[in-house]
């Protein structure tokens, strides 16, 4: 700008100087943020007015919604989080103990797989109606419908507790899978819906917590519960033991979600919020198309899809990586499966409160998608070194990285797509994950049959560095992030620019033009 001498852009740079030199007292303006006040009659919206200083001078007033947070976000969250931690439980616990319920039923590795395969198979066709009565019904339907299916396919299994009932095991494993349409989808929209501008991302991080930690558990207490023995009588009782332990928790959560989860706060937590709920011509249909138009959504999705399709991957098929180089150690992998996941949930956390403070998406999930990338390479390669504790390591910076990057995902994805829905947007990335997992899923259990571990984990690496050359051309478009700079949530450059310090562009000082506001944005 120093060396700009055109006389027609002159006064328009001064313009934008005066304008970035007050940025600060812009962003410094009260948003009426009244933090863990909780108020049970509050209006839907309420505006209030709020001076614009620039150079001193008042400019005018501008009318904003009031923003509010309330306590209730903390508990919505983490009870969302525990009904996730069941469900994602139910998906792991017969791909840990593979080999004993083969035993068991009497079928193969690969039927035992499709156990875990269902969840990724049930959510492509289902999750466009979900995400439609989202929209339609709101979070507590939702909530409602995703738990209630889960206890329910729980107590089912119950039933199934015979090796002659393996049809029964496998009705209530679909029952659970479409509880996980109605459950994988909603971090984002929580955070969205409940938290702050500044608290979105650990929020959604939260979330997701949630879900790695189920997968945790079901790492760690199946091979627990249901050690390798030869008689089925006692085999049974183990696994009844088992199956009714989480139905039992899975009817506690369904209590609790009708007792507690609420569909929203009487106020809106962020500016942000604020105009989604101001806007009232929203179509399905148009905001899929808006989504599929959106190259660098497009991109993401392909990215995301193949990192968290990975995830899936090794986690269903880890009992049988580790069977094949250290025999008879069920447990020991159950306890490397929970390594993978703990540390994963620790880089969730830490992700969400970098995003928070930071803002860096790009950068965040470019690194997070190379070290990815780097952890699945050390781990395919030392897999064969006879050393548990060596692949105890490399499994857990695997899963810091592997696992981290999934609410990283989500929250990118609602910044290049705001002010479509979350649970839209979310809804198609565990698609393009569910699609990936079941392709990646089969074809490395067959390149670990015919070649061997380190070939089929070659596989999963070859398409972690395609997602990772892709991600660095997504573009990091952040629109929720300029929405709550916006301090009304839909002020416009011409409003902030209004009066004497509106430069005459020919125009009568009508029009700003468009073309500074990315250096002040």
């Amino acid at each position: 700008y120093e060396n700009v001498a055109e006389r027609p852009y002159k006064a328009e740079l001064d313009f934008w100087i005066r304008v970035e030199d007050n940025l600060e007292d812009l962003l410094s303006m009260d948003h009426q943020v009244v933090k863990d006040n909780d108020t049970s009659h509050a209006p839907e919206q309420t505006l209030t007015e709020t001076s614009l200083v620039i150079n001193g001078k008042v400019d005018g007033t501008v009318s904003r919604p009031e923003i509010k947070l309330f306590k209730r976000r903390w508990v919505i969250v983490f009870l969302f989080s525990s009904y996730s931690l069941c469900n994602a439980f139910q998906w792991i616990q017969f791909g840990i103990i593979n080999n004993i319920f083969m035993h068991f039923y009497g079928v193969d590795s690969f039927t035992i797989d499709w156990l875990s395969m269902v969840y990724m198979l049930t959510y492509i066709p289902f999750l466009f109606p979900v995400a439609w009565l989202l929209d339609q019904k709101g979070l507590r339907v939702i909530a409602l419908t995703g738990s209630a299916l889960n206890c329910v396919g729980a107590w089912i299994k119950t039933a199934s507790v015979r090796p002659d009932l393996f049809g029964v095991t496998v009705f209530g494993q679909f029952v659970c899978s479409l509880a996980q349409v109605f459950i994988l989808g909603m971090p984002s929209r929580i955070a969205s819906v409940w938290f702050g501008a500044r608290e979105v991302s650990t929020a959604c991080s939260i979330g997701v917590f949630g879900n790695q930690l189920g997968i945790a558990v079901g790492f760690l207490v199946p091979p627990l519960l249901v050690p390798n023995i030869a008689d089925l009588g006692q085999l049974a009782d183990h696994i009844s033991v088992m199956f009714y332990g989480t139905a039992a928790v899975a009817s506690l959560l369904f209590i609790l979600v009708i007792l507690v989860f609420k569909e929203k706060p009487p106020l809106p937590p962020s500016q942000a919020q604020a105009a989604v709920r101001a806007s009232e011509d929203y179509s399905y249909v148009q905001s899929i198309l808006r989504l599929v138009k959106n190259f660098h959504f497009m991109l993401l999705l392909v990215t995301y899809g193949i990192n968290t399709g990975s995830f899936y991957a090794v986690s269903t098929l880890l009992n049988k990586t580790i069977m094949m180089h250290y025999p008879g150690e069920e447990v020991k992998a159950g306890q490397i499966g929970l390594t993978l996941v703990i540390a994963g949930m620790a880089g969730s956390l830490l992700c969400g409160i970098w995003l928070d403070r930071t803002k860096t998406f790009k950068m965040t999930t470019l690194a997070v998608y190379f070290f990815s990338l780097s952890g699945m390479i050390i781990y395919t390669f030392t897999l064969n070194l006879e050393h548990l504790w060596v692949v105890f390591i490399t499994a857990g910076a695997l899963g810091f990285f592997m696992t981290g990057y999934l609410p990283l995902g989500y929250e990118f994805a609602a910044e290049l797509t705001y002010p479509e829905s979350e649970g839209t947007s979310s809804g198609l990335l565990n698609v393009s994950a569910q699609i990936f997992g079941i392709i990646f899923t089969i074809s490395q259990g067959k390149i670990i049959d015919e070649f061997g571990t380190i070939a089929g984990n070659s596989f999963i690496c070859a398409f972690l560095l395609v997602g990772t050359v892709m991600t660095g051309f997504i573009k990091a478009d952040l629109r929720r992030q300029r929405a709550n700079l916006d301090v009304s949530g839909t002020l416009s450059l011409q409003t902030i620019a209004t009066g004497s310090i509106l430069p005459d562009y020919g125009l009568n000082g009508s029009t700003v033009p468009s073309h500074p506001s990315q250096s002040v944005y």
